[in-house]
């Protein structure tokens, strides 16, 4: 137990294999959660790794020690998780790694409402608890009781989503042997949309290729089951499927700054005037395009945590990240890849042309795509780029953003992995390759 090691920016991550997590730990943090969320009952589910049914077990143990009363979820996909809460208005946890290798697991936890609980929010809280922690003193044990929750959940996105909207569309589908698995066969019973899926059964050792899309080497299954047929749409799922990835018609990737383009002028076009959140990796064209459509771009930092907590704030109705979460007002403002893809089909079946037309409307700069680097000391590689680029103009709303006129990027540490991730965008292709170029020599000399 490493509590460190693991307690993120916005949720917590890390390793089963070097003992960084374990059963102790998830016991803690579930005697924690009673009283840092005020709750005295949770709902809790889990992915499909081999160590998530034992840590989910030990949570419960914990709240339930504590006082609290437990409904037990079972494996879902985290967004079906975010729904419970909502709907019931109950503190929620979900034991998931989402795209990461199979010897890493997680939690992301929220309050009741689907509220996200980050570092500034309760997770510190919650780490101080965990490391000074202090044996619960209750006068009675809570309950676990167990649930299913996906009939109430795919009745939520269709009331979000009209179904009669979506047209006869054919959708290729990998679900990575993640948890959309769990939920697709029944999503694609209620609509006119056809599909054939791939990898999606359940099985937490990733048989077939590690679940994370960001990844485009994880995009070749599904790109050559698209070549196989003639396909509408190609969608790529994470782990725990909160996450969803596009494949356009003609076998291409379409970036998460795409999709987040295409659905805010897709919500706008229903919620004139709102407000459209996006993170500042996204491109430059999501803002230009909300503006252009009549509604308000918010620029924030990172991760499921401030995206939601902006949304709320501001009464945001859509936020859109480049890593492929999408977030909806109506979903009680959490990130789904279920619900994005059908709001993706609607937004082709309404617009009667392909994907492969309709993302030329929206792509306006070139992208480097997201670029990982691994580095021995995060902080100095940092700061050499500052002291390269210091006549370019720079910001830390989140990691490093600088803009050199013909070229911006950012560059930034991974709150879930010791990597810096690098995203460049320009006008010109070879402008933006020069520059990947020139950080890359910066950040691996550091």
């Amino acid at each position: 137990m490493n509590p460190d090691a693991v307690f993120k920016a916005y949720d917590i991550r890390g390793r089963t294999d070097t003992g960084d997590i374990d059963s102790e730990l998830y016991f803690r943090i579930g005697v924690a959660l009673v009283e840092a969320l005020d709750a005295d009952r949770c709902a809790v589910g889990r992915d499909c790794r081999a160590s998530s049914e034992e840590l989910a077990l030990s949570l419960m143990d914990g709240l339930m020690a504590a006082g609290a009363n437990v409904v037990d979820l079972g494996e879902i996909p985290t967004d079906v998780l975010y729904y419970y809460s909502g709907a019931r208005e109950i503190a929620g946890a979900v034991v998931t790694a989402s795209h990461n290798p199979a010897e890493y697991n997680g939690l992301k936890i929220c309050k009741p409402g689907a509220v996200p609980v980050g570092e500034d929010s309760g997770l510190a809280d919650i780490k101080a608890m965990v490391t000074g922690f202090s044996p619960p003193d209750v006068e009675m044990r809570g309950s676990v009781i167990q649930f299913d929750p996906v009939p109430g959940y795919l009745d939520h996105i269709f009331n979000v989503v009209d179904p009669g909207t979506i047209g006869q569309l054919r959708v290729a589908v990998d679900g990575g042997n993640g948890l959309a698995g769990v939920v697709l066969e029944q999503v694609f019973d209620r609509m006119a949309a056809e599909l054939t899926g791939i990898y999606l059964e359940p099985d937490g050792s990733f048989p077939n290729h590690p679940a994370d899309p960001l990844q485009e080497e994880n995009l070749a299954d599904l790109i050559a089951e698209m070549g196989r047929g003639d396909y509408d749409l190609g969608v790529a799922f994470d782990g725990d499927a909160d996450r969803a990835f596009f494949i356009d018609d003609a076998g291409r990737p379409v970036s998460g700054s795409t999709v987040t383009s295409l659905v805010a002028r897709y919500m706008l076009a229903r919620n004139h005037g709102a407000s459209i959140v996006h993170n500042l990796i996204t491109s430059r064209a999501v803002p230009e395009i909300v503006s252009e459509s009549g509604g308000t771009p918010i620029r924030t930092r990172v991760g499921h945590s401030f995206i939601k907590k902006v949304m709320a704030d501001t009464g945001a109705v859509f936020g859109g990240e480049h890593s492929g979460h999408y977030y909806f007002a109506d979903n009680y403002r959490a990130d789904s890849g279920i619900l994005a893809m059908l709001v993706m089909l609607s937004v082709m079946s309404e617009a009667g042309e392909p994907l492969s037309a309709l993302r030329r409307e929206v792509e306006r700069y070139h992208s480097s795509g997201e670029i990982n680097f691994a580095v021995a000391d995060q902080d100095l590689a940092m700061e050499k780029v500052v002291s390269s680029f210091r006549d370019a103009g720079i910001d830390r709303l989140d990691g490093l953003s600088v803009d050199t006129g013909d070229t911006w990027f950012n560059l930034r540490a991974s709150n879930t992995e010791p990597l810096l991730r690098l995203n460049v965008e320009g006008h010109d292709s070879e402008d933006v390759a020069s520059m990947v170029e020139r950080v890359r020599e910066i950040v691996t000399e550091a």
